[in-house]
């Protein structure tokens, strides 16, 4: 991937309904050449498809949250299958540097998150922990 092709995607996440001829302009390319990089990025597997973000699905959980956990011995995939199965849970991932596993919290209030965050430091094997509500999301060209 070059340059243009980075561009590229960032105009798609931007609004991946965009048409050609828009997309041309923007990127000050032709509309054959936009078509063709679409096409040779999907093929290669770069772009899997396309996806539509509701309304309601940015204001499903009005509380969210970022829990860094740390864990104690060898049981990060055993945490990590328990984080999964949380309804709350919208994300884990692993990670490295002080923090072991990160997991994102989406929940209806501040009290129901302050369980899921006592639940979670219970977990046998969370040595440590910390978390940081998300105030405001801004996508990529948005």
């Amino acid at each position: 991937m070059d340059e243009t092709d980075h561009r590229l995607i960032a105009a798609l996440r931007a609004d991946a309904r965009a048409a050609l001829s828009d997309l041309a302009v923007q990127l000050g390319l032709s509309r054959t050449t936009v078509r063709a990089r679409i096409e040779k990025l999907r093929a290669s597997g770069v772009i899997l498809g396309f996806s539509v973000v509701l309304k309601e699905d940015a204001s499903a959980d009005p509380v969210r949250a970022l829990m860094m956990i740390g864990i104690e011995g060898r049981g990060a995939d055993r945490i990590k299958r328990q984080l999964l199965g949380l309804p709350e849970a919208r994300a884990v991932h692993s990670t490295n540097g002080r923090w072991d596993v990160i997991a994102e919290l989406g929940t209806d209030s501040l009290e129901t998150l302050d369980k899921v965050l006592n639940r979670i430091r219970r977990l046998e094997g969370v040595a440590t922990s910390e978390t940081s509500l998300l105030l405001s999301t801004r996508a990529p060209g948005r």
